[in-house]
């Protein structure tokens, strides 16, 4: 029988019905309607469904829905920002991925930006090697990764930090 919880996602709360065996990536996407959290190969190896919960970027096709009560949720929806105007604009991150090219078909993209916020949140200047570390769990089969590299590197260095070894995007 569904049990109803409670999440707070990308600020709000949500009242969903899960079942004991629910992953939060199929709550996400099948009852909140949060599309940019993608499914890839459920077992936790492409980082397609990537979320933050409470600051760490998690495989949400492998975390249980009812472990996110009470947790903060972040998923790529919740990464833009309001301008002074109120009205919804790309974040660092979005605008230097897409300035930067660092995004193809952008199935992947969605869960590389969570990751490289997570990392940016809590590192304001990353090296090159802390970068690629945090994306060891987010695979790209169109890219080199060198234009992912280049976008957060960017963002980076616009949200205040200088990164290390880092090549001029």
């Amino acid at each position: 029988m569904p049990d109803s919880i409670i999440l707070r996602v990308n600020g709000r709360q949500e009242s969903v019905r899960v079942k004991a065996y629910d992953t939060l990536s199929r709550v996400l996407r099948e009852e909140l309607g949060m599309f940019g959290t993608k499914r890839g190969c459920d077992y936790g190896g492409c980082g397609a469904c990537t979320v933050s919960i409470d600051g760490k970027a998690v495989y949400s096709c492998m975390y249980p829905a009812q472990y996110a009560e009470g947790r903060e949720i972040l998923t790529v929806e919740g990464l833009a920002e309001r301008n002074d105007a109120g009205a919804e604009v790309l974040s660092q991150i979005q605008n230097s991925f897409l300035v930067n090219g660092g995004l193809q078909c952008g199935y992947c993209t969605a869960g590389i930006m969570i990751s490289a916020k997570c990392l940016l949140d809590k590192k304001e200047n990353p090296s090159v090697n802390e970068i690629q570390e945090a994306l060891a769990g987010n695979i790209c089969r169109c890219t080199g990764y060198g234009r992912i590299l280049e976008s957060i590197l960017a963002a980076a260095k616009h949200l205040g930090g200088e990164a290390k070894g880092s090549r001029t995007p």
